[in-house]
């Protein structure tokens, strides 16, 4: 349990956006793909994914959580749903939902209530991310619900304290589903494995120079000498850690943070794949697109998949 505490102590919890949502039209989304943690609560009507073969349906009150980084095929609405690729989506979304105010319960249409946030491990790890998890359906949690409610609730009001009761309330939200994930025993092993690296110094440290050092050489030379094992081992080391290649765990920190600035400045193209360690714009748009499924372009019309 201790070692549980201290993960959770690490943790760096940001609120991003949360909204209430009227389903004008049933749609599946095939390629459903965000770097932020989602919360999709169902108050009326139907919600499933699919991951792989299997489909899994959200029924109301009934809680979808969607790792960061993980693809999946979602379906909102009761009727036939209409195919959109996430692209497709974006640049119409207003044809198929619609903010509301208030979550619906007993509304004569489909709505649901959505949260994303980040959450970091040493300010620079996504912590499920890092787990490895597929999305999964959180059943019969009240205090979960009331939690996102209350998050909701803030966001809409304008009483004082509100962005200070938001952050808090996110930080609960984070740690009830951690707690959801052990009471349950769900991914013990993912668990059990993050455990085992989180509290390696020698990765805390190679995690931390990586996020510091976004646009300059990241090679396993680099990482090596920051770690303090040699260029040959230190691939191995990192990959029986984490499950992943150093390079690969580089190149989704740097497109992850390529996302934050997209929403978040006027840089251009450009200034941006160069700040993050891109010396090829067009490689940078290339990859970009492989792993977002939208031009580099379009993702910065945006703060969110589900923005509106």
């Amino acid at each position: 349990m201790e070692d549980y505490n201290k993960i959770i102590e690490s943790l760096n919890v940001r609120f991003i956006k949360a909204k209430n949502i009227k389903i004008l039209q049933s749609l599946r989304i095939m390629n459903f793909y965000d770097v932020e943690n989602t919360f999709i609560a169902l108050n009326k009507g139907r919600i499933h994914y699919t991951i792989g073969d299997k489909q899994s349906v959200v029924k109301p009150g009934d809680i979808l959580f969607i790792p960061g980084g993980k693809l999946t095929s979602i379906t909102y609405g009761s009727e036939e749903p209409v195919n959109l690729t996430n692209e497709y989506f974006m640049n119409n979304r207003w044809k198929y939902f619609q903010p509301i105010l208030e979550p619906k319960p007993d509304a004569s249409f489909d709505n649901f209530s959505y949260i994303t946030l980040e959450a970091k491990v040493f300010n620079s790890v996504n912590f499920f991310s890092s787990l490895d998890i597929p999305p999964f359906v959180i059943e019969d949690n009240d205090k979960l619900r009331g939690i996102f409610r209350e998050i909701l609730a803030e966001n809409n009001s304008d009483k004082p304290g509100g962005d200070e009761v938001i952050k808090l309330n996110t930080l609960y939200l984070v740690i009830e589903v951690i707690r959801h994930i052990m009471a349950r025993k769900l991914f013990v092993e993912q668990l059990a494995t993050n455990i085992t690296y989180f509290k390696d110094p020698r990765l805390i440290d190679i995690f931390s120079y990586i996020k510091e050092n976004l646009g300059g050489t990241l090679s396993n030379k680099v990482l090596a000498s920051i770690a303090r094992v040699s260029e040959d081992y230190v691939g191995q080391y990192f990959k029986v850690l984490t499950g992943i290649n150093p390079q690969d765990y580089i190149e989704y920190q740097r497109m992850e943070e390529a996302v934050r600035l997209l929403r978040t400045t006027k840089k251009s193209i450009y200034q941006i794949g160069k700040e993050v360690g891109f010396k090829d714009t067009a490689y940078f748009c290339r990859r970009f697109k492989m792993m977002f499924g939208i031009p580099a372009g379009k993702m910065r019309r945006r703060e969110s998949l589900m923005d509106i």
